[in-house]
């Protein structure tokens, strides 16, 4: 079904499986629902022990889009950056 889904909006599925789901899903628990890791860690089923944090490799990847600039991180004077729920950019909409 996922598969479908992924052709009737015109996306190759061939990189997608299902771990595109639980990855995605521990993303949007994160940052939207702001859940925190022990809670990410009991839906998804992975060990709370934190000696080896695979939930970090499900939170933050390689091709994520950098939400700042990183010279940002320490200028106060830059303010929040509000990003749209609807495209994930920072524009009018958000």
């Amino acid at each position: 079904m996922f598969r479908n889904n992924l052709l009737d909006i015109e996306i190759d599925p061939t990189p997608y499986g299902t771990h595109s789901f639980r990855r995605g899903g521990c993303q949007w628990m994160s940052v939207d629902l702001r859940w925190n890791l022990r809670t990410i860690c009991e839906w998804g089923g992975w060990s709370m022990e934190f000696t080896n944090l695979t939930i970090v490799k499900y939170l933050i990847s390689s091709n994520d889009a950098p939400s700042r600039e990183r010279g940002d991180f320490f200028n106060f004077k830059a303010g929040t950056t509000i990003k749209c729920s609807m495209c994930g950019r920072t524009c009018a909409c958000a």
